[in-house]
């Protein structure tokens, strides 16, 4: 019953974000052309890495085309949902609104994480869809591991929301990070390409500091057969539930605006 009722509300949500935002209808194809951009500027600058048949990391070019699909429904994800949620914690922080937040009949990392949903990032979702089945057809994939590259891709979702809300949730106590979110997204711009295709040490930072390998590359070795790491679903859960336990700590050296 508890998720019923939570999926009402989220549907609720959805439904006064649309009738808000549909008021700009062209913002979506203004949306969907500077996605276009930025997707036409990821394939040219993988075009010249495989300039002369170099194959960085041992990827053929279509395999890294599973890898830059998975990255841009990551910025589609941003788009429609982290970014007009997630950054709006550090103004609910400044101006008080967070007491509003906490005294409604709702989880408030729910409704903080939910509240908003931006379509203009929708593009990116077309896009990234897109190329996964133009590469996926070229190298002949099939049902089973277009489930393994989405199951996969769900668990780097997983990942990047909870590293952002922790990134977020600090504002309870450095109310002036919004560049914090943005040094985030800036990292998250190294899995447009294969994690293999960089150097020992930055295999590594990418891997175990911060899991862009994860977010990005691991669902393409999924679909491509190249084994399943279970450990992602590990990372996944930790995570959200390290984002979680961070959040309600927070919550406890919170001053209201009232006090």
């Amino acid at each position: 019953m508890v998720f019923v009722r939570y999926l009402r509300v989220y549907l609720l949500f959805l439904r006064l974000s649309l009738a808000a935002e549909m008021e700009y209808r062209l913002n979506f194809l203004l949306g969907l052309f500077s996605s276009a951009l930025t997707l036409l500027g990821a394939l040219f600058g993988l075009l010249l890495l495989y300039q002369g048949g170099y194959r960085p990391g041992g990827w053929a070019w279509e395999e890294a085309l599973l890898v830059l699909a998975a990255f841009t429904l990551l910025q589609g994800l941003g788009s429609t949902l982290l970014a007009p949620n997630l950054n709006k914690i550090v103004e609910h922080v400044q101006q008080g609104t967070l007491d509003f937040v906490l005294l409604k009949p709702l989880d408030p990392q729910f409704w903080l994480s939910l509240r908003v949903f931006s379509p203009w990032g929708l593009g990116d979702f077309l896009l990234g869809f897109g190329l996964l089945l133009f590469g996926g057809s070229r190298l002949g994939l099939g049902l089973q591991d277009y489930f393994l590259f989405a199951l996969y891709w769900f668990l780097g979702a997983v990942m990047l929301y909870s590293l952002w809300f922790l990134l977020a949730t600090t504002s309870v106590w450095f109310v002036k990070i919004y560049n914090v979110t943005e040094v985030l997204r800036g990292l998250l711009e190294a899995g447009r390409f294969p994690a293999s295709s960089y150097p020992a040490l930055y295999r590594f930072f990418f891997t175990f500091v911060v899991p862009v390998a994860f977010l990005t590359t691991v669902p393409a070795e999924a679909a491509l057969g190249r084994g399943a790491p279970w450990v992602a679903l590990g990372i996944a859960l930790g995570l959200f539930l390290l984002a979680r336990g961070f959040f309600r700590l927070a919550l406890r050296s919170y001053t209201s605006a009232s006090s």
